[in-house]
């Protein structure tokens, strides 16, 4: 993908579900920020794996339905109108908290690379099904491909950091070999940021 998507872009997940909607598409923003619908019935289960973001801020926000959000082994219930920060570190993740449809904006300080970090893992999903198993799961030769490129925006809760990249950099050319790519690159090093779509 050589420039990114105009804002409002909406990228669905058909495994959980799950639409990503690309309300701000401004690499030059301070913090990054999206909505994410999830249909009656989807995102209900997954893996159970916790993750977390080592050097950004991460809130929930609430616009509908319900929000069931672990954070930090603990689970919670957030409704219409309400919000939870998740501070940098901290093990979480989140499902459907009701039968229905649920949406609420995700938002990430400082914004790092997670726009190019989730339009990577949601084109993926939509472009290459079949990379994926029955419940919407990569492979982890993919997942290592992914987070080595985006190195520092996510890791799975209760292994040592480090471990983490070693292990997604030595996987990485087995990725490549077998055919595995990114939809979208993490911007180079000192490209000025993408403004072509500004945020709405």
């Amino acid at each position: 993908m050589k420039s990114l998507p105009p804002a409002g872009t909406r990228i669905r997940n058909a495994f959980n579900g799950e639409t990503f909607i690309f309300t701000h598409v401004d690499e030059g923003a301070s913090e990054f920020q999206c909505d994410v619908f999830i249909e009656a019935g989807g995102m209900k289960t997954g893996t159970g794996r916790q993750h977390l973001h080592p050097d950004a801020d991460e809130e929930f926000n609430v616009k509908a339905g319900k929000l069931k959000l672990m954070v930090d082994g603990e689970w919670r219930m957030l409704a219409p109108g309400e919000r939870f920060p998740v501070q940098r570190g901290v093990p979480h993740l989140f499902r459907n908290g009701h039968e229905g449809e649920t949406v609420f904006t995700a938002k990430f300080t400082p914004a790092q690379q997670f726009l190019r970090f989730f339009l990577n893992m949601s084109l993926n999903t939509a472009n290459h099904p079949e990379w994926y198993d029955e419940r919407g799961e990569p492979p982890l030769v993919l997942q290592a491909l992914a987070l080595h490129a985006f190195s520092g925006h996510g890791y799975g809760a209760g292994i040592p950091i480090w471990l983490q990249k070693m292990l997604f950099a030595a996987l990485t050319p087995l990725a490549l070999l077998q055919g595995y790519s990114l939809a979208v690159s993490p911007r180079r090093l000192g490209a000025p940021p993408n403004k072509l779509a500004k945020s709405c």
